[in-house]
């Protein structure tokens, strides 16, 4: 064929058969996939038979578009087992928390505006009102995420000066998050104490000279050392620092603001207890334990917070108004217990009985059974999951599983590629030659349901 056969662009995006790509994708990328498969087809001399049909542009389209720019930001069902996936967005938040969201993002707002006075007023001052609330901060204040907090602390408090840290806690977070590297581009020193698995008070203590500004004490979230090791409490670092006229600082990662044994999990120290230890600034996030959205919380010292507060680096790191908002209607979740499962899906996750995850692996169990093809094996079993995210990665929970075994031997990942790509995508996890379809995030199971029965 010609390229001269070719259709016009307009031609081709005018097509009813492109409406639900541009709907999609939008019609700037759409027009661009066009233009580029035509140019192609026009550099080779010999265009494929299909460019010269407007109406058979849209799967070119949409597999050109994958290729470069992904898939965009669709939702999705997450039942790999991992319940805060970095992958898949974290936490999710639950409907009365993302309107809250929503009208700060559509309508004017007193993000900074004082309505008694007239004039200009506090960005952070509901958020930092119930930060104290929960925590027992005398101030508190709130970055784009975690690492923005330490990086903002380390800058504020320790720009060129040695900070001690315990070769166990310089740790590595996905996405290349390494504190030797933070604390380097905070522009203070490193200083390793003790081995990676036993560090001593007396190694803190031989490391202080004139110059160090503080203490750091850093929450290995992401792995665990058992056997024949020992790290120095919160409490008597503080206590070693108090002596020593300098503050503790503690990176507590992923930050859960209540005790997460009534949960069935191991007990994580809480901003609040790690103040009453001693700690003058505690880092955590907002979007892991919490529940909320991403964001990196300081509590602790009215004076020290203050310092972190006339640095130029926090406007750069501050967090936007719908992140505010997002985050002070999860904080206000927590002030009451009784709204707490209800108003933050993490907690409703962990809370939900075994009996529930049940009933949602038989009623996706069926939905396959009738959307599979005969010799399938399709199973109901126990299973386990984890919280995901670095934050306690030694710890499961038991959950139910729907296991699904292909005929003949055959391998579970062309399954695995079928249900990614359904109009509700469903992201399993592939183990021991089955596709597992794990249900403690398995919801809306209405919504879920209509996905699996689109299975072609």
């Amino acid at each position: 064929m010609s390229p001269r056969d070719l259709p016009s662009v307009a031609a081709v995006l005018a097509d009813p058969t492109l409406a639900e790509v541009i709907e999609r994708r939008g019609v700037g990328l759409a027009k661009e996939a066009v233009r580029q498969l035509q140019a192609d087809a026009r550099r080779s001399g010999d265009a494929p038979a299909w460019a010269a049909d407007a109406a058979r542009y849209a799967v070119p389209v949409e597999r050109w578009l994958v290729a470069r720019v992904g898939h965009g930001y669709r939702r999705v069902f997450n039942l790999t087992g991992t319940l805060i996936h970095s992958n898949l967005g974290r936490a999710p938040l639950g409907a009365d928390i993302a309107a809250a969201g929503i009208a700060a993002a559509t309508a004017p707002l007193t993000l900074e505006y004082d309505l008694e006075a007239g004039r200009r007023g506090n960005r952070e001052g509901v958020v930092e009102q119930r930060l104290k609330l929960l925590t027992g901060a005398a101030a508190a204040t709130v970055v784009n995420n975690n690492a923005a907090a330490l990086l903002l602390l380390l800058n504020t408090l320790a720009l060129g000066r040695p900070v001690p840290v315990s070769r166990g806690e310089l740790i590595e977070i996905g996405g290349s998050f390494r504190i030797p590297d933070i604390m380097a581009r905070a522009g203070c020193r490193l200083v390793e104490v003790g081995t990676t698995n036993r560090t001593h008070l007396a190694d803190y203590a031989s490391a202080i000279d004139a110059d160090t500004p503080l203490l750091l004490k850093v929450h290995p979230s992401n792995y665990h050392i058992e056997g024949f090791a020992a790290d120095v409490p919160a409490r008597a670092l503080a206590a070693l620092g108090a002596e020593r006229g300098l503050p503790l600082c503690v990176d507590l990662g992923s930050g859960a603001l209540v005790d997460l044994s009534r949960f069935g999990l191991p007990r994580e120290p809480t901003p609040r207890e790690t103040l009453a230890a001693g700690a003058s600034l505690v880092t955590f996030s907002g979007d892991k334990l919490l529940g909320g959205p991403q964001a990196g919380l300081i509590v602790g010292s009215a004076e020290l917070v203050a310092q972190l507060k006339a640095n130029p680096l926090k406007r750069a790191l501050r967090l936007d108004k719908v992140g505010l908002a997002l985050l002070d209607a999860t904080l206000r979740a927590y002030e009451d217990e009784a709204t707490l499962t209800r108003q933050v899906p993490l907690m409703a996750t962990l809370t939900t009985p075994l009996a529930t995850l049940r009933e949602r692996a038989a009623a996706v169990a069926e939905a396959l059974r009738e959307a599979l093809p005969p010799g399938f094996d399709v199973a109901t079993e126990a299973a386990t999951c984890q919280l995901g995210s670095g934050a306690l990665p030694e710890h499961l929970l038991p959950s139910i599983a729907v296991a699904v075994r292909p005929p003949d031997g055959r391998a579970p990942t062309p399954l695995a590629r079928q249900l990614r790509h359904l109009p509700g995508p469903v992201i399993g996890r592939v183990r021991e030659g089955r596709l597992w379809l794990d249900m403690r995030c398995a919801e809306p199971m209405d919504e879920l349901l209509r996905s699996i029965k689109a299975l072609p």
